[in-house]
């Protein structure tokens, strides 16, 4: 019995850990989008589409967007620095499907 529960313990535990870091990183991701300038709707929509397409590994390469100016030419070193398409992919469709309120 006392396998059982450690068992189901730790099952708690790494579900709880897994939809909590998704979370966070959804939060951080729509936190930096609306500091940046998006309007709050389409930063949310922007953090939920790149959370549900991205791993967690992709999400964190984008912090090379908070490194950088909210400008133009801070917007294209950042992408150089992520050096992942499937990244700057899932970020330029979702940017333009969030923005023109194409997106659900």
């Amino acid at each position: 019995m006392g396998l059982l529960k450690r068992s189901l313990m730790l099952v708690g535990l790494a579900v709880v850990l897994w939809f909590g870091a998704h979370w966070y990183a959804e939060y951080r991701i729509r936190t930096a989008f609306a500091e940046a300038g998006m309007n709050e709707k389409a930063a949310a929509c922007m953090g939920l589409r790149l959370v549900k397409r991205l791993t967690l590994v992709q999400v964190a390469k984008m912090q090379a967007f908070q490194e950088e100016k909210h400008d133009v030419a801070g917007l294209i070193r950042a992408v150089r620095k992520i050096d992942d398409s499937e990244v700057i992919a899932v970020t330029t469709s979702s940017a333009a499907l969030c923005t023109t309120g194409l997106a659900k």
